[in-house]
């Protein structure tokens, strides 16, 4: 059985490290799993690993394994798929997804992984914890048959949440965002592309992802009379500026945060976390959805990874990191 794994932590801002980590013995309701892949979130990891986290929000951006504390040394992620080595006989074997930091071994309760359903490709289950929080975003929306809508930043929440709309009958997406690469991006999710200067207007919903002000700015010009951006961009510790003049008020314009971490109040109390992870998979059984995967590396060159994404020297939407036994 395993008894030692390595796990990345950032030891102090802007610099991370791979470290050993000794395991317990599983209980009767745990499982023990052996990681396959993780993925880097790259919006929310780049601002931990520069310590970019207010510390009022320290404990609202705990992950659910998380080790240590903000600014560092912390042990941070939450996109991780691996196989039962031990646990409970309709565990045991199956490839599974968990909200777990990057560590090539683990041990956590049963009821913290989710099996991975057969035809979806281990590798792109990492997304799950992404299109969860599309799902729960466009609970929050409730876009209508036949609506127009935007989504702004074509990061990987943006790309999660267009994706689904396309399956929505009637419905009208474009997404949009300032890299023009990304239009092969939509291409591939079966949405049409489009810079801010090139944006269509006079949308009925626009969900905005793209964490900058300039962007939310962009989805409220986009908007018709008595439209509604949904807000899905965690800003960290920056101050966002928009203005709130000119059609803000007479066009009766709302601005809806959407909470990663809790179910949208429709779907409260009848759908748990749980659910939402287990049809955030059943909907990864697309491979539409592996677009969205833009490079892989090795776990030893994570910590190189997060530095790099973080100066802004590799782009990427999902980053995936493969263990020993990846493929």
């Amino acid at each position: 059985m395993i008894r030692e794994a390595y796990a990345c932590w950032v030891r102090e801002p802007g610099a991370a490290e791979i470290r050993p980590v000794s395991l317990p013995t599983p209980g009767p309701d745990e499982v023990l799993v052996r990681t396959r892949y993780s993925g880097v979130s790259r919006g929310t990891e780049t601002l931990v690993f520069a310590g970019r986290v207010p510390a009022d929000q320290h404990a609202a951006m705990r992950a659910p394994f998380q080790e240590g504390d903000f600014p560092g040394p912390v042990k941070y992620g939450y996109l991780s798929v691996g196989v039962v080595e031990q646990g409970p006989p309709e565990l045991l074997g199956r490839t599974v997804f968990c909200l777990h930091p990057h560590q090539s071994a683990y041990v956590v309760p049963a009821t913290a992984v989710v099996p991975v359903p057969d035809g979806v490709p281990p590798a792109r289950a990492v997304l799950a914890g992404t299109v969860e929080t599309a799902v729960n975003a466009l609970w929050d929306a409730a876009p209508l048959v036949g609506d127009r809508v935007s989504v702004v930043g074509a990061g990987m929440v943006g790309c999660c949440v267009a994706a689904l709309l396309a399956r929505f009958p009637g419905v009208e997406v474009e997404l949009v965002d300032t890299d023009a690469r990304r239009a092969g991006v939509a291409g591939a999710l079966g949405v049409e592309f489009a810079q801010p200067a090139d944006a269509t207007g006079d949308r009925d919903l626009v969900v905005h992802a793209s964490a900058t002000g300039a962007g939310l700015q962009s989805s409220l010009d986009l908007l018709a009379p008595e439209g509604t951006v949904v807000e899905l961009s965690w800003y960290g510790d920056r101050p966002v500026q928009v203005s709130l003049g000119g059609a803000f008020h007479s066009g009766r314009l709302t601005v809806r945060s959407s909470q990663v971490g809790m179910v949208a109040p429709a779907r409260r109390g009848r759908r748990s976390y749980t659910d939402r992870l287990a049809l955030a998979l059943d909907l990864l059984d697309d491979p539409a959805f592996d677009a969205l995967i833009t490079g892989a590396s090795r776990f030893a060159e994570l910590p190189d990874v997060l530095a790099r994404l973080s100066a802004g020297d590799l782009s990427a939407l999902c980053h995936l990191i493969t263990y020993d036994d990846g493929e």
